[in-house]
Protein backbone atom coordinates (compact mmCIF):
# COMPACT_ATOMS: atom_id res chain seq x y z
CA UNK A 1 0.00 0.00 0.00
CA UNK A 2 0.96 4.01 -0.70
CA UNK A 3 0.34 6.91 1.24
CA UNK A 4 -2.08 7.86 -1.78
CA UNK A 5 -4.08 4.37 -1.11
CA UNK A 6 -4.41 4.98 2.41
CA UNK A 7 -6.12 8.67 1.50
CA UNK A 8 -8.86 6.95 -0.42
CA UNK A 9 -9.16 5.00 3.17
CA UNK A 10 -11.76 6.57 5.44
CA UNK A 11 -10.26 5.26 8.36
CA UNK A 12 -6.75 7.18 7.40
CA UNK A 13 -6.60 9.41 10.33
CA UNK A 14 -6.69 6.96 12.84
CA UNK A 15 -4.30 4.63 10.86
CA UNK A 16 -0.32 5.07 10.94
CA UNK A 17 -0.12 6.33 7.94
CA UNK A 18 -0.64 9.95 9.07
CA UNK A 19 2.37 9.28 11.43
CA UNK A 20 4.14 7.54 8.93
CA UNK A 21 3.69 10.41 6.60
CA UNK A 22 4.63 13.18 9.22
CA UNK A 23 8.04 11.15 9.44
CA UNK A 24 8.69 10.77 6.04
CA UNK A 25 8.52 15.13 5.84
CA UNK A 26 10.71 15.30 8.87
CA UNK A 27 13.22 13.24 7.95
CA UNK A 28 13.82 14.19 4.62
CA UNK A 29 13.75 18.51 5.87
CA UNK A 30 16.78 16.53 8.22
CA UNK A 31 18.25 15.15 5.60
CA UNK A 32 18.08 18.14 3.38
CA UNK A 33 19.64 20.37 6.28
CA UNK A 34 22.28 18.13 6.35
CA UNK A 35 23.46 17.57 3.01
CA UNK A 36 23.42 21.29 2.31
CA UNK A 37 25.42 21.87 5.17
CA UNK A 38 27.82 19.12 3.57
CA UNK A 39 27.65 20.43 0.05
CA UNK A 40 28.53 24.18 1.35
CA UNK A 41 31.83 22.42 2.97
CA UNK A 42 32.93 20.66 0.20
CA UNK A 43 32.39 23.63 -1.99
CA UNK A 44 33.98 25.70 0.26
CA UNK A 45 36.60 24.07 1.53
CA UNK A 46 37.68 22.56 -2.24
CA UNK A 47 37.41 25.95 -3.58
CA UNK A 48 39.91 27.33 -1.27
CA UNK A 49 41.95 24.54 -1.66
CA UNK A 50 41.73 24.11 -5.32
CA UNK A 51 44.54 26.79 -5.37
CA UNK A 52 47.00 23.89 -4.93
CA UNK A 53 45.37 21.29 -6.43
CA UNK A 54 44.75 19.70 -2.55
CA UNK A 55 41.19 21.02 -3.45
CA UNK A 56 40.57 18.99 -6.74
CA UNK A 57 39.13 15.90 -5.64
CA UNK A 58 36.62 17.34 -2.58
CA UNK A 59 35.36 19.04 -6.09
CA UNK A 60 35.30 16.03 -7.68
CA UNK A 61 33.20 14.41 -5.15
CA UNK A 62 30.45 16.71 -5.78
CA UNK A 63 29.55 14.73 -8.27
CA UNK A 64 28.69 11.76 -6.25
CA UNK A 65 26.77 13.31 -3.92
CA UNK A 66 23.82 12.01 -5.39
CA UNK A 67 25.08 8.65 -5.29
CA UNK A 68 24.56 8.38 -0.62
CA UNK A 69 21.23 10.94 -1.01
CA UNK A 70 19.88 8.41 -3.65
CA UNK A 71 20.73 5.57 -1.37
CA UNK A 72 19.42 6.89 2.15
CA UNK A 73 16.31 8.29 0.05
CA UNK A 74 15.43 4.95 -1.44
CA UNK A 75 15.41 3.43 2.35
CA UNK A 76 13.11 6.53 3.28
CA UNK A 77 10.79 5.53 0.40
CA UNK A 78 9.39 2.15 2.73
CA UNK A 79 7.63 4.90 4.85
CA UNK A 80 5.09 5.95 2.51
CA UNK A 81 5.21 3.29 -0.38
CA UNK A 82 5.28 -0.71 0.21
CA UNK A 83 7.12 -1.26 -3.26
CA UNK A 84 10.26 -1.91 -3.91
CA UNK A 85 12.74 1.16 -4.98
CA UNK A 86 16.13 -0.68 -6.75
CA UNK A 87 18.65 1.17 -7.82
CA UNK A 88 19.02 2.11 -11.32
CA UNK A 89 22.95 1.30 -11.63
CA UNK A 90 24.56 -0.46 -13.62
CA UNK A 91 27.56 -2.68 -12.61
CA UNK A 92 30.65 -1.42 -14.01
CA UNK A 93 31.95 -3.96 -16.76
CA UNK A 94 35.70 -4.26 -14.81
CA UNK A 95 36.41 -4.65 -11.33
CA UNK A 96 38.15 -1.21 -10.04
CA UNK A 97 37.86 2.21 -9.30
CA UNK A 98 38.69 3.99 -12.44
CA UNK A 99 35.88 1.26 -14.21
CA UNK A 100 33.47 2.21 -11.48
CA UNK A 101 34.06 5.96 -12.10
CA UNK A 102 33.98 5.81 -15.31
CA UNK A 103 30.79 4.09 -15.90
CA UNK A 104 29.04 6.28 -13.00
CA UNK A 105 30.21 9.34 -14.89
CA UNK A 106 28.71 8.14 -18.38
CA UNK A 107 25.40 7.49 -16.46
CA UNK A 108 22.66 9.47 -16.30
CA UNK A 109 21.05 7.63 -13.19
CA UNK A 110 24.30 9.67 -11.33
CA UNK A 111 23.13 13.34 -12.60
CA UNK A 112 19.64 12.76 -12.04
CA UNK A 113 20.80 11.86 -8.14
CA UNK A 114 22.69 15.08 -8.18
CA UNK A 115 19.80 16.62 -9.46
CA UNK A 116 17.99 15.32 -6.75
CA UNK A 117 20.37 16.19 -3.96
CA UNK A 118 20.87 19.70 -4.62
CA UNK A 119 17.11 20.12 -5.27
CA UNK A 120 16.96 18.43 -2.10
CA UNK A 121 19.57 20.22 -0.28
CA UNK A 122 18.21 23.85 -1.56
CA UNK A 123 14.42 23.70 -1.96
CA UNK A 124 12.41 20.27 -0.86
CA UNK A 125 13.65 20.71 2.82
CA UNK A 126 12.29 24.19 4.01
CA UNK A 127 9.33 23.60 2.03
CA UNK A 128 8.64 20.29 4.33
CA UNK A 129 10.08 22.06 7.40
CA UNK A 130 7.08 25.05 6.60
CA UNK A 131 4.42 22.76 6.09
CA UNK A 132 5.18 20.49 9.28
CA UNK A 133 5.07 23.69 11.22
CA UNK A 134 1.85 25.17 9.61
CA UNK A 135 0.15 21.37 9.28
CA UNK A 136 1.07 19.87 13.05
CA UNK A 137 2.70 22.46 15.40
CA UNK A 138 0.44 25.15 14.71
CA UNK A 139 -2.77 22.99 15.41
CA UNK A 140 -1.31 21.26 18.54
CA UNK A 141 -0.64 24.42 19.72
CA UNK A 142 -4.22 25.36 19.23
CA UNK A 143 -4.99 22.47 20.66
CA UNK A 144 -3.04 22.62 24.06
CA UNK A 145 -5.10 26.32 24.37
CA UNK A 146 -6.76 25.42 27.37
CA UNK A 147 -3.23 24.03 29.01
CA UNK A 148 -1.41 26.97 28.19
CA UNK A 149 -4.58 28.98 29.99
CA UNK A 150 -3.93 27.03 33.01
CA UNK A 151 -0.21 27.20 33.69
CA UNK A 152 1.56 29.56 31.66
CA UNK A 153 -1.58 32.23 31.82
CA UNK A 154 -2.45 31.06 35.01
CA UNK A 155 -6.73 31.26 33.81
CA UNK A 156 -6.30 34.54 32.83
CA UNK A 157 -4.93 34.82 29.20
CA UNK A 158 -3.07 33.72 26.53
CA UNK A 159 -2.50 33.75 23.29
CA UNK A 160 -3.08 31.53 20.34
CA UNK A 161 -1.14 31.77 16.97
CA UNK A 162 0.96 34.43 18.74
CA UNK A 163 -1.92 36.75 17.64
CA UNK A 164 -5.62 35.20 19.16
CA UNK A 165 -5.47 36.20 22.86
CA UNK A 166 -8.14 33.75 24.82
CA UNK A 167 -9.24 35.19 28.11
CA UNK A 168 -11.58 32.68 29.71
CA UNK A 169 -12.62 29.09 29.22
CA UNK A 170 -14.77 29.29 26.69
CA UNK A 171 -12.13 30.40 24.36
CA UNK A 172 -9.79 28.02 25.45
CA UNK A 173 -11.75 25.37 24.50
CA UNK A 174 -12.80 26.83 20.66
CA UNK A 175 -9.27 26.98 20.12
CA UNK A 176 -8.73 23.42 20.94
CA UNK A 177 -11.39 22.69 18.87
CA UNK A 178 -10.83 24.40 16.12
CA UNK A 179 -7.17 23.20 16.44
CA UNK A 180 -8.30 19.41 16.37
CA UNK A 181 -9.85 20.64 13.23
CA UNK A 182 -7.03 21.82 11.69
CA UNK A 183 -5.11 18.85 12.60
CA UNK A 184 -7.34 16.66 11.09
CA UNK A 185 -7.04 19.03 7.88
CA UNK A 186 -3.24 19.11 8.40
CA UNK A 187 -3.07 15.28 8.34
CA UNK A 188 -4.27 15.01 4.53
CA UNK A 189 -2.27 18.20 3.74
CA UNK A 190 1.24 16.04 4.85
CA UNK A 191 -0.28 12.93 3.16
CA UNK A 192 -0.74 14.37 0.26
CA UNK A 193 2.70 16.30 0.43
CA UNK A 194 4.16 13.04 1.61
CA UNK A 195 2.76 11.06 -1.51
CA UNK A 196 3.89 14.22 -4.10
CA UNK A 197 7.43 14.02 -2.56
CA UNK A 198 8.06 10.32 -2.67
CA UNK A 199 6.37 10.14 -6.41
CA UNK A 200 8.97 13.19 -7.35
CA UNK A 201 11.74 10.98 -5.69
CA UNK A 202 10.95 7.70 -7.10
CA UNK A 203 11.19 9.68 -10.83
CA UNK A 204 14.43 10.94 -9.94
CA UNK A 205 15.99 8.14 -8.08
CA UNK A 206 14.42 5.12 -7.99
CA UNK A 207 12.10 4.66 -11.06
CA UNK A 208 9.26 1.56 -11.64
CA UNK A 209 10.42 -0.25 -13.69
CA UNK A 210 14.06 0.42 -13.81
CA UNK A 211 15.75 3.31 -15.48
CA UNK A 212 15.55 2.67 -19.65
CA UNK A 213 18.87 3.31 -19.92
CA UNK A 214 20.14 0.58 -17.23
CA UNK A 215 17.85 -2.06 -18.85
CA UNK A 216 19.17 -1.08 -22.00
CA UNK A 217 22.24 -1.79 -21.04
CA UNK A 218 22.04 -5.02 -19.12
CA UNK A 219 19.92 -6.46 -22.26
CA UNK A 220 23.01 -5.88 -24.43
CA UNK A 221 25.08 -7.43 -21.78
CA UNK A 222 22.68 -10.37 -21.71
CA UNK A 223 22.79 -10.36 -25.37
CA UNK A 224 26.72 -10.61 -25.58
CA UNK A 225 26.51 -13.22 -22.87
CA UNK A 226 24.33 -15.70 -25.38
CA UNK A 227 26.11 -14.84 -28.27
CA UNK A 228 29.39 -15.98 -26.49
CA UNK A 229 27.69 -19.02 -24.78
CA UNK A 230 26.29 -19.91 -28.26
CA UNK A 231 29.66 -20.01 -30.13
CA UNK A 232 31.20 -21.52 -26.73
CA UNK A 233 28.41 -24.24 -27.37
CA UNK A 234 29.35 -24.79 -30.89
CA UNK A 235 32.77 -25.28 -30.16
CA UNK A 236 31.70 -27.79 -27.64
CA UNK A 237 29.57 -29.94 -30.43
CA UNK A 238 32.95 -29.42 -32.68
CA UNK A 239 35.17 -31.18 -30.33
CA UNK A 240 33.25 -33.97 -29.63
CA UNK A 241 32.38 -34.84 -33.52
CA UNK A 242 36.40 -34.34 -34.22
CA UNK A 243 37.59 -36.15 -31.03
CA UNK A 244 34.49 -38.86 -30.82
CA UNK A 245 32.24 -39.59 -33.35
CA UNK A 246 35.01 -38.90 -36.48
CA UNK A 247 38.25 -41.38 -35.07
CA UNK A 248 35.37 -44.16 -34.53
CA UNK A 249 34.35 -43.24 -37.94
CA UNK A 250 37.94 -43.72 -39.14
CA UNK A 251 39.38 -46.34 -36.74
CA UNK A 252 35.68 -48.34 -38.65
CA UNK A 253 37.37 -47.74 -41.75
CA UNK A 254 40.53 -48.76 -41.16
CA UNK A 255 39.38 -52.32 -39.79
CA UNK A 256 36.92 -52.27 -42.75
CA UNK A 257 39.97 -51.76 -44.48
CA UNK A 258 41.93 -54.55 -43.08
CA UNK A 259 38.95 -56.91 -43.85
CA UNK A 260 38.65 -56.45 -47.23
CA UNK A 261 42.97 -57.08 -47.60
CA UNK A 262 42.23 -60.50 -45.51
CA UNK A 263 38.58 -61.47 -47.61
CA UNK A 264 39.06 -63.87 -50.62
CA UNK A 265 39.31 -61.44 -53.82
CA UNK A 266 36.35 -61.27 -56.25
CA UNK A 267 33.91 -63.03 -53.91
CA UNK A 268 30.68 -61.92 -52.11
CA UNK A 269 32.25 -61.00 -49.18
CA UNK A 270 35.26 -58.79 -50.76
CA UNK A 271 32.30 -56.80 -52.90
CA UNK A 272 30.33 -56.41 -49.61
CA UNK A 273 33.22 -54.76 -47.23
CA UNK A 274 34.09 -52.69 -50.36
CA UNK A 275 30.85 -50.99 -50.34
CA UNK A 276 30.84 -50.62 -46.66
CA UNK A 277 34.48 -49.14 -46.78
CA UNK A 278 33.10 -46.59 -49.04
CA UNK A 279 30.11 -45.86 -47.32
CA UNK A 280 32.32 -45.21 -43.80
CA UNK A 281 34.51 -43.19 -46.05
CA UNK A 282 31.84 -40.95 -47.54
CA UNK A 283 30.28 -40.84 -43.85
CA UNK A 284 33.53 -38.90 -42.92
CA UNK A 285 34.50 -37.34 -45.43
CA UNK A 286 30.32 -36.10 -44.41
CA UNK A 287 31.15 -35.54 -41.16
CA UNK A 288 34.26 -33.49 -41.49
CA UNK A 289 32.31 -31.21 -43.66
CA UNK A 290 29.67 -30.88 -41.18
CA UNK A 291 32.39 -30.12 -38.64
CA UNK A 292 33.98 -27.40 -40.40
CA UNK A 293 30.48 -26.14 -41.07
CA UNK A 294 30.10 -25.89 -36.96
CA UNK A 295 32.99 -24.33 -36.07
CA UNK A 296 36.13 -24.90 -38.28
CA UNK A 297 39.21 -25.64 -36.35
CA UNK A 298 41.54 -22.97 -38.19
CA UNK A 299 39.65 -20.18 -37.12
CA UNK A 300 39.57 -21.30 -33.39
CA UNK A 301 43.46 -22.17 -33.51
CA UNK A 302 44.91 -19.58 -35.65
CA UNK A 303 42.19 -16.89 -36.24
CA UNK A 304 40.18 -15.07 -38.49
CA UNK A 305 42.87 -14.31 -41.47
CA UNK A 306 43.87 -17.52 -41.74
CA UNK A 307 40.01 -18.91 -42.19
CA UNK A 308 39.22 -16.63 -44.16
CA UNK A 309 42.37 -17.86 -46.35
CA UNK A 310 41.06 -21.29 -46.25
CA UNK A 311 37.52 -20.86 -47.30
CA UNK A 312 38.70 -19.23 -50.36
CA UNK A 313 40.88 -22.08 -50.73
CA UNK A 314 37.90 -24.28 -50.55
CA UNK A 315 35.71 -22.09 -53.38
CA UNK A 316 35.02 -23.14 -56.59
CA UNK A 317 35.18 -19.59 -57.96
CA UNK A 318 38.79 -18.12 -57.88
CA UNK A 319 38.74 -15.77 -54.48
CA UNK A 320 41.81 -12.63 -54.28
CA UNK A 321 41.66 -12.23 -50.46
CA UNK A 322 43.66 -8.85 -49.21
CA UNK A 323 43.18 -8.96 -45.74
CA UNK A 324 45.17 -6.54 -43.13
CA UNK A 325 44.76 -8.91 -40.02
CA UNK A 326 45.14 -6.96 -36.45
CA UNK A 327 47.99 -7.26 -33.91
CA UNK A 328 45.91 -9.22 -31.51
CA UNK A 329 42.99 -11.84 -32.13
CA UNK A 330 39.84 -10.67 -32.29
CA UNK A 331 36.91 -11.63 -29.70
CA UNK A 332 35.56 -15.19 -31.04
CA UNK A 333 31.91 -14.38 -31.03
CA UNK A 334 33.27 -11.63 -33.83
CA UNK A 335 35.66 -14.09 -35.79
CA UNK A 336 33.05 -16.26 -36.26
CA UNK A 337 30.40 -14.37 -37.38
CA UNK A 338 32.58 -12.47 -39.97
CA UNK A 339 33.80 -15.98 -41.58
CA UNK A 340 30.40 -17.58 -41.45
CA UNK A 341 29.28 -14.19 -43.50
CA UNK A 342 32.03 -14.68 -45.63
CA UNK A 343 31.21 -18.43 -45.86
CA UNK A 344 28.12 -17.94 -46.60
CA UNK A 345 28.19 -15.10 -49.55
CA UNK A 346 31.09 -17.34 -50.90
CA UNK A 347 28.70 -20.40 -51.17
CA UNK A 348 25.43 -18.01 -52.76
CA UNK A 349 28.39 -16.81 -55.34
CA UNK A 350 29.01 -20.29 -56.39
CA UNK A 351 25.65 -21.16 -56.55
CA UNK A 352 23.62 -18.10 -58.06
CA UNK A 353 25.87 -15.19 -59.02
CA UNK A 354 27.76 -16.76 -61.96
CA UNK A 355 30.82 -14.88 -61.40
CA UNK A 356 33.78 -15.35 -62.60
CA UNK A 357 36.49 -13.95 -59.64
CA UNK A 358 35.55 -13.17 -56.01
CA UNK A 359 37.28 -10.19 -53.77
CA UNK A 360 37.33 -10.06 -50.36
CA UNK A 361 38.92 -7.50 -48.40
CA UNK A 362 38.92 -6.72 -44.85
CA UNK A 363 40.76 -4.96 -42.34
CA UNK A 364 40.00 -3.45 -38.46
CA UNK A 365 40.23 0.22 -37.24
CA UNK A 366 38.93 2.94 -35.13
CA UNK A 367 37.18 -0.06 -32.90
CA UNK A 368 35.83 -1.68 -36.07
CA UNK A 369 36.07 -4.62 -38.34
CA UNK A 370 35.09 -4.03 -41.60
CA UNK A 371 34.67 -7.26 -44.20
CA UNK A 372 33.82 -6.76 -47.86
CA UNK A 373 32.98 -9.71 -50.23
CA UNK A 374 32.71 -8.27 -53.84
CA UNK A 375 32.05 -10.44 -57.02
CA UNK A 376 31.48 -9.72 -61.01
CA UNK A 377 28.39 -11.71 -61.19
CA UNK A 378 25.16 -10.84 -62.86
CA UNK A 379 23.81 -9.25 -59.49
CA UNK A 380 20.21 -9.47 -58.44
CA UNK A 381 20.83 -10.63 -55.14
CA UNK A 382 17.76 -10.19 -52.81
CA UNK A 383 17.97 -10.90 -49.04
CA UNK A 384 13.94 -11.42 -48.72
CA UNK A 385 14.40 -14.59 -51.04
CA UNK A 386 16.53 -16.54 -48.76
CA UNK A 387 17.06 -17.00 -45.09
CA UNK A 388 20.86 -17.19 -45.08
CA UNK A 389 21.73 -13.95 -45.46
CA UNK A 390 18.64 -12.78 -43.04
CA UNK A 391 19.80 -15.46 -40.38
CA UNK A 392 23.46 -13.93 -40.59
CA UNK A 393 22.39 -10.11 -40.22
CA UNK A 394 20.64 -10.91 -37.09
CA UNK A 395 23.70 -12.36 -36.14
CA UNK A 396 26.02 -9.30 -36.49
CA UNK A 397 22.85 -7.21 -35.28
CA UNK A 398 23.54 -8.87 -31.89
CA UNK A 399 26.86 -7.90 -31.72
CA UNK A 400 25.85 -4.31 -32.76
CA UNK A 401 26.85 -4.71 -35.52
CA UNK A 402 25.65 -4.15 -39.49
CA UNK A 403 25.72 -6.03 -43.12
CA UNK A 404 24.93 -4.33 -45.72
CA UNK A 405 23.57 -5.78 -49.31
CA UNK A 406 24.20 -3.76 -52.76
CA UNK A 407 23.37 -6.23 -55.78
CA UNK A 408 21.97 -3.86 -58.84
CA UNK A 409 20.94 -6.47 -61.87
CA UNK A 410 24.10 -7.09 -63.93
CA UNK A 411 26.22 -6.58 -61.04
CA UNK A 412 28.42 -6.22 -59.12
CA UNK A 413 27.49 -7.78 -55.84
CA UNK A 414 28.98 -6.40 -52.58
CA UNK A 415 28.34 -7.48 -49.21
CA UNK A 416 29.93 -5.42 -46.23
CA UNK A 417 29.88 -6.15 -42.61
CA UNK A 418 30.74 -3.84 -40.01
CA UNK A 419 31.28 -5.24 -36.26
CA UNK A 420 32.67 -2.90 -33.11
CA UNK A 421 35.22 -4.54 -30.96
CA UNK A 422 38.53 -4.36 -29.67
CA UNK A 423 41.52 -7.04 -30.22
CA UNK A 424 41.58 -9.47 -27.08
CA UNK A 425 45.54 -9.72 -25.75
CA UNK A 426 47.51 -12.90 -27.15
CA UNK A 427 51.13 -14.23 -26.13
CA UNK A 428 53.45 -13.85 -28.80
CA UNK A 429 53.92 -17.52 -29.28
CA UNK A 430 50.19 -17.76 -30.24
CA UNK A 431 50.11 -14.39 -32.90
CA UNK A 432 53.47 -16.09 -34.41
CA UNK A 433 52.01 -19.17 -35.27
CA UNK A 434 48.56 -17.88 -36.35
CA UNK A 435 51.01 -15.42 -38.82
CA UNK A 436 52.76 -18.30 -39.76
CA UNK A 437 49.43 -20.37 -40.48
CA UNK A 438 47.50 -17.30 -42.84
CA UNK A 439 51.28 -17.21 -44.43
CA UNK A 440 50.88 -21.44 -44.97
CA UNK A 441 47.57 -20.99 -46.09
CA UNK A 442 47.90 -17.82 -48.47
CA UNK A 443 50.95 -19.72 -50.14
CA UNK A 444 49.18 -23.26 -50.72
CA UNK A 445 46.19 -21.25 -52.34
CA UNK A 446 48.35 -18.90 -54.41
CA UNK A 447 46.61 -16.16 -53.24
CA UNK A 448 47.98 -12.43 -51.21
CA UNK A 449 46.64 -12.01 -47.98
Amino acid sequence: MTVWQALARPDYLVSPWPWRAAGYLLTGAVTGAVVLVVLVALVAVGGVLAVVLVGLPLLAVVAFAGLPVAALERRRLRLVDADDAPGTHVEPPAPGLRSWLTTRLRERATWRELGHALLTACLLWPAEALLLTVALFLPLSAIATPVLLATVGEGRETKVFKAWTVTGWTGALAAAVLGVLLLALGAYAVGVAAGARAALTRLLVAPRGGDPEARVVELTRSRARLVDAFEAERRRIERDLHDGAQQRLVALAMTLGLARLDAPPGGPLAEQLARAHEEAGAALAELRELIHGIHPKVLADYGLEAAVADAADRSPVPVDVAFEPPALRLPQAVEAAAYFVVREALANVARHSGARRVWITGEHGAGRLVVEVRDDGRGGADPVRGTGLTGLADRVSALDGRLTLTSPPGGPTLLRVEIPCEPSALTEATNAAKTAKVTEVADRAGRSV
